[in-house]
């Protein structure tokens, strides 16, 4: 999800700077309201279960949009699907460009030994590359973010989201300091804190969260896509893991707070046009391997609790400096 997300700025930037240029993302169905809020994006979903499944969906998806009048692909993944994909157009003399991930870079970032701690191009300057390789340059230093309805119900409150899964453990901040977060911000009867999460688990550890609390919500499992994009565009700010709503609230202009274990933001991941002070990362001194994974799959011995060396003193204090 977060890497859809990354692909918003950069292509509202597109559309604004190269006006009638045609631009079909091809992606899941799931992702088709990330670019509703770009009119001139089209969206061309994609059924990777059946229709669309292995090498013989892989080209029956090429046939298919071969039909748009295509000029050129751009691949903004770079996994086998879109690499495939890629190169039944490629063979077919269509002009093609393909994201560099920057894996040996990444690597030498993440390695135990003769580290080089240095920060990476983003994956949004990824972006621009490609469609530069393409012939189309994009300035992305003063973007243009998607106007969604102001909800009326926020009069002079400030909204503050708070995304506090990820996809693995090592970029989650322990729960006990988190709910020590949730309720020092819930104090402040001003406050309006939104919880965001997925499935059955995390529904009910961010119900647990929210008890005695009026002024929290868990809004995990209730409401869609388009709805929670709705709700995050009138936040004030968003409290989130290195994870998919960080990215969402990133392409959306809302100011955002992120928290790092295992990854760092010299990876390349750091949420749009956000500054480095708002990526609050585990401490080095005492944690001297950080980062350890790029992606945050990877466990090492006696670096379980480095979430634990950012406390949630300093955490509330971000939050409440840029409210």
């Amino acid at each position: 999800m977060g890497d859809v997300a990354m692909t918003v700025p950069v292509l509202s930037a597109f559309v604004s700077q190269h006006p009638g240029v045609k631009i079909t993302v091809v992606s899941r169905p799931f992702f088709k309201p990330f670019f509703d809020t770009i009119p001139e994006v089209h969206f061309f979903p994609i059924n990777l279960e059946k229709k669309h499944k292995g090498f013989l969906g892989l080209f029956r998806l090429f046939k298919t949009l071969k039909k748009l009048d295509v000029d050129a692909v751009a691949d903004l993944h770079n996994v086998l699907r879109s690499k495939v994909l890629t190169a039944f157009f490629s063979l077919n003399g269509y002009q093609t460009a393909t994201v560099d991930k920057g894996r040996k870079g990444k690597k030498e970032l993440t390695r135990p030994e003769n580290k080089i701690f240095k920060p990476l191009p983003t994956m949004v300057q990824r972006h621009q590359t490609v469609f530069e390789k393409l012939g189309f340059p994009i300035d992305i230093k003063n973007p243009q973010f998607p106007t969604l309805p102001k909800n009326p119900a926020k009069q002079n409150q400030k909204w503050i989201g708070i995304a506090p899964f990820a996809q693995y453990e090592s970029k989650v901040y322990p729960l006990d300091l988190m709910q020590q977060v949730i309720n020092s911000l819930a104090e402040n009867e001003n406050y309006k804190i939104f919880l965001f999460g997925g499935g059955k688990k995390e529904i009910l550890l961010l119900d647990e969260m929210t008890k005695g609390k009026n002024n929290v919500e868990n809004f995990a499992g209730k409401v869609t896509l388009p709805q929670e994009l709705e709700i995050i565009a009138n936040l004030d700010t968003m409290l989130s893991m290195d994870s998919g709503n960080a990215h969402i609230a990133a392409m959306l202009g809302i100011k955002v707070v992120t928290l790092w274990g295992a990854t760092h933001p010299f990876a390349g991941f750091a949420p749009f046009n956000q500054p480095l002070e708002n990526c609050l990362t585990a401490e080095r001194e005492k944690f001297p391997l950080l980062p350890t994974s790029v992606y945050g799959n990877k466990k090492v011995d006696g670096y379980e609790d480095a979430m634990r060396s950012i406390t949630p003193e300093k955490v509330v204090e971000k939050i409440t400096s840029l409210l």
